[in-house]
């Protein structure tokens, strides 16, 4: 079964087409700039060869139209006929309290990703012009949602709810929803798949380290917490997100610099993070480049990024009561071997012995990096959402046609 797995953002579509019967990616790339300036294609070809296609794209539909025309073309196609696309699989990033596990998409589905618009306004609406699009382009070909947030409803009620009124859940649903859930739930199996184990019987901390950053505790197999609340601000320093912020803080700014509410959501996801406290990037790789060099407020950016981590570790191995892995992923995650060291070797008193020399300079591969006689398991496993999705596309899919 061949699945065409849609990622789509408010300007973007990444996309990626698997062939489920091989474990093939057959086809893989992105749509930028939708409905602005300079809109474009980029895709790599499976022989590893990069083509950028310019091109006006002034909507979600024309983008996705875009990509269908471009998997099937002879020069940078992949498959003969768009009937050689069995199922989609969309990423659809807030399930609320709804969605517990992916859906097959129809009428009910798709109302009820509306209704959670309140909830990701920036995100559940660019999700559903995908849905919508597909249906108008290739409608015969099921489609399946699988939603950032399903992995973190088994987090039991005192770790999601809010002390503020409890009118305002029950009005609002106002509770942490968690994000990253996709990639929590792949690199925790495929950590344990790797080491032999049994994830019903671990305890687990994942480390979802990219330009957005997110940290889950799970216990035999469920989360039981995440760093990310009701929005993806919440939990960790990110690359333009603040984190965790005493809310006096925002109303304190908001009164100061005299800046509506909107204006306030925009400082503490666009300005703040790394970008806020270096003046210079949100790049990590600059960041330890500015460091190096004796950049002071990189040089503090970076002590506060990973302090932040060790905080919430810590945290976790409280509500886990112990840890027995600790699996790091995402672009920081994978690629930064200092951020792994400064974290890992940290939990030296619990027993926990890093492989300092086999760590250095690791990039983006499955690795183990704790040492043989460590009480804590350390691993590095690239993160994999598009596989995820395919794979759920595939079950659901198969299970409806029985």
């Amino acid at each position: 079964m061949k699945i065409l797995v849609l990622n789509c953002g408010s300007s973007s579509i990444k996309y990626q087409l698997l062939n489920m019967d091989t474990s093939n990616v057959l086809a893989i790339g992105v749509v930028e700039k939708i409905g602005l300036k300079g809109s474009f294609m980029k895709l790599e070809k499976p022989n590893g060869d990069k083509v950028k296609l310019e091109g006006e794209i002034i909507d979600h539909q024309a983008g996705i139209s875009y990509i269908l025309g471009t998997l099937i073309s002879k020069k940078h196609g992949s498959i003969n006929s768009l009937d050689d696309i069995d199922a989609v699989g969309h990423r659809v990033a807030h399930g609320g309290e709804s969605f517990k596990g992916s859906k097959y998409i129809n009428e009910d589905v798709k109302a009820e990703i509306k209704k959670l618009i309140q909830l990701a306004p920036l995100h559940n609406p660019a999700n559903l012009k995908g849905i919508e699009a597909m249906e108008l382009l290739l409608p015969e070909v099921p489609q399946v949602a699988v939603f950032d947030t399903a992995f973190h409803q088994t987090i039991p009620d005192y770790a999601y709810m809010y002390a503020i009124p409890y009118s305002m859940y029950e009005k609002y649903s106002i509770r942490r929803y968690g994000f990253h859930g996709t990639s929590h739930n792949y690199v925790a199996k495929e950590a344990c798949k790797t080491l032999g184990i049994d994830i019903n019987k671990q305890k687990i901390i994942t480390c979802h380290l990219g330009n957005g950053a997110s940290m889950a505790a799970i216990k035999n197999g469920k989360s039981i917490d995440t760093s990310m609340g009701l929005t993806p601000v919440e939990g960790l320093i990110m690359g333009t997100r603040s984190g965790d912020l005493d809310v006096g803080v925002l109303t304190y700014i908001m009164d100061k610099e005299e800046v509506k509410c909107s204006i306030a959501n925009v400082i503490v996801n666009k300005h703040s993070g790394m970008l806020g406290i270096t003046g210079k990037s949100s790049d990590m790789r600059e960041i330890e480049i500015a460091a190096e060099e004796g950049h002071k407020r990189s040089i503090l950016a970076l002590k506060m990024y990973r302090y932040r981590i060790i905080k919430y570790i810590g945290a976790y191995i409280a509500a886990l009561g112990g840890l027995d892995l600790l699996v790091f992923t995402g672009g920081i995650g994978e690629n930064d071997s200092i951020t792994r060291e400064v974290v890992s070797t940290n939990f030296k008193y619990m027993g926990l012995e890093f492989d300092n020399e086999f760590n250095k300079g690791k990039r983006g591969e499955e690795l183990l990096l704790s040492k043989p006689e460590s009480k804590i398991k350390v691993m590095v496993v690239p993160t994999n959402e598009e596989l995820v999705i395919a794979t759920d596309t595939l079950n659901i899919v198969n299970e409806i046609k029985k």
